[in-house]
């Protein structure tokens, strides 16, 4: 069984995260920020990005791990309710500091967020 994102999954490229940034819609709840854009590759990739300030290194990789793991759980049962359907998904989710302190919060937020991009 899978236990983390494999490398395709994550976006790392400077180009592709401008692309995300410049063309891409922007959905915000509190304390975070969801950018998505298709990417015409038939898998979902993301990049998680606490923004500035975001307490120290230990806080800011703790938060992203914690995202991956809810963005792949997520994808697990998107994939499951349609599989032909999806052409696959670029999201940049911008985490801002004090906002998202549990991972319930965070769950909670990301999972909104995900859920009002997959219906527009």
């Amino acid at each position: 069984m899978r236990r983390s994102l494999t490398k395709i999954e994550i976006i790392r490229k400077k180009e592709e995260i401008n692309r995300i940034f410049r063309q891409g819609t922007a959905l915000s709840c509190r304390g975070m920020r969801l950018i998505t854009i298709s990417n015409n590759l038939g898998f979902d990739r993301i990049i998680v990005i606490p923004a500035k300030h975001f307490g120290n290194a230990v806080e800011r990789n703790k938060v992203r791990r914690r995202a991956k793991e809810i963005f792949r759980n997520y994808e697990k049962r998107i994939n499951s309710e349609n599989p032909m359907e999806d052409k696959g998904q670029d999201y940049a989710l911008v985490l801002y500091p004090g906002k998202v302190s549990t991972f319930s919060l965070l769950e909670s937020g990301f999972l909104e967020l995900l859920d009002r991009s997959r219906r527009k």
